[in-house]
């Protein structure tokens, strides 16, 4: 994959040709080299290399090495290649052509614009982003989506193909920058609906089990890996049920791992209807339940760059509200609950912690030793 990551301004006024970029889910557990060979293929491995010996290659501002993991959300401080190279003009930025069908479908999907952001409300089975053999995605439809502004809409985070719902879109740099730095420590509050098979034993709860790609699957694939899998955990809570058929709950993720809602609710024998990838034939539903995917974005939360919150609900797509009706839920219960208490820890704070454990440790052990001496004197 060669989709460029987010990249975010270096404020300090002696580093101004110095890049810095977010981390994107797709790139989580990777070798730093490897990053480098996938989003800056021009930078050799022997630059990469000196950068690092001098201390220039840095992530979330500690030195780095080739070999080195990043992990989503980090930021890559990035050296100028060639500090005395003058900077070749900042190209102006092109509008691809949509045809009229195209820029319409686009501006349907809106459901909230202000200055500084948009939030579409994602159709199931349209892809977030191109890859191979995937020419229909929101990214190219962005293009429709311009406006008055003179910059294009960045994505600032994604959706899988199969779920719908709320997708962010910044506006402008200032908002793109904001908004990843909320995605990365977790501040960023977002609610999924799913139907499920069979209903959980405990109605509220959490669901923490860590994830890795699953081998033999080209990274198309994930599964629980107690021994190498990197941390994920999920809220849910079960607004209804259908007696013991199904299940309508509310999810929050607390970490971003790619499929992280749909292989924590297979783990614990509920998997999403329609979702055969990760639950299989048991997945899917008789008695005119769609057979497609029944996972739903349905609010974001977010700071808003001029103050204040940007709270936006996205409208059901029509097979999970047909299913919700025919499954005899109550809609109106829904929407009850988002978790406002403080998000989780994020690394730094566990470091931190661990730091001042450390730390406090060492003191009693000196209380102890000097102790010990007074006694023995």
């Amino acid at each position: 994959m060669s989709d460029t990551p987010e990249m975010l301004p270096d404020s300090a006024p002696e580093s101004a040709n110095v890049r810095q970029f977010i981390v994107h889910a797709e790139d989580d557990g990777i070798r730093l080299d490897r990053w480098f060979k996938r989003h800056l293929p021009d930078t050799s491995f022997n630059l990469v290399s000196r950068w690092a010996r001098t201390g220039q290659l840095r992530v979330d501002g500690a030195r780095a090495t080739p070999g080195d993991r990043v992990l989503s959300g980090q930021a890559i401080r990035v050296p100028p290649a060639d500090p005395a190279r003058p900077a070749a003009p900042r190209a102006t930025p092109q509008r691809v052509a949509l045809t009229p069908e195209e820029e319409a479908f686009a501006r349907s999907m809106v459901i909230h614009m202000d200055e500084q952001a948009l939030v579409l409300n994602k159709p199931p089975g349209l892809a977030t982003q191109g890859g191979t053999k995937t020419n229909e995605h929101v990214d190219r439809l962005l293009d429709g989506l311009w406006y008055e502004h003179e910059g294009r809409p960045k994505l600032v985070h994604r959706l899988d193909k199969d779920t719908s719902g709320a997708l962010l879109i910044a506006r402008t740099a200032r908002a793109a920058t904001l908004f990843a730095k909320n995605f990365s420590n977790r501040s960023a509050k977002k609610i999924y609906w799913a139907l499920v098979v069979g209903v959980p034993e405990i109605h509220d709860g959490v669901i923490e089990l860590p994830l890795a790609k699953q081998p033999g699957s080209g990274g198309e694939k994930m599964h629980v890996d107690e021994e190498e899998g990197a941390p994920a955990k999920t809220r849910y809570r079960v607004i209804e049920r259908a007696g013991n058929r199904a299940a309508w709950v509310e999810l929050q993720p607390y970490t971003g791992r790619t499929h992280q809602l749909r292989v924590h609710l297979a783990a614990i024998g509920h998997p999403i209807v329609g979702d055969g990838k990760y639950g299989g034939q048991e997945a899917f539903l008789t008695g005119g339940i769609s057979r497609k995917m029944h996972l739903h974005a349905r609010r974001i939360r977010i700071d808003h760059p001029e103050g204040g919150k940007l709270d936006v609900t996205a409208p059901l797509p029509t097979h999970i509200a047909e299913s919700i009706d025919m499954l005899g839920f109550d809609v109106s219960k829904g929407d009850v609950l988002i978790d406002s208490g403080p998000p989780p820890s994020t690394r730094e704070e566990k470091k931190q912690k661990a730091r001042t454990h450390a730390k406090n440790l060492r003191k009693e052990r000196r209380g102890e030793r000097r102790g010990r001496g007074a006694e023995s004197k």
